[in-house]
């Protein structure tokens, strides 16, 4: 029993996972971000094409 709680207790890979955690939710929101500008960015270069020709 002891060897039970003591896994239960033990925190030290909490730390790990959070970070992880935080990363991927960054990641996430900069993937979004980008994407969507992406799209803004390609329809004024096309926009800027057509009113070039």
């Amino acid at each position: 029993m002891k060897i039970i709680r003591k896994f239960l207790a033990d925190e030290t890979g909490a730390t790990a996972i959070e970070y992880g955690l935080i990363a991927a939710g960054i990641s996430l929101a900069i993937i979004a971000i980008v994407n969507g500008l992406g799209s803004n960015i390609r329809t004024k270069f096309t926009s800027i094409n057509t009113s070039l020709k």
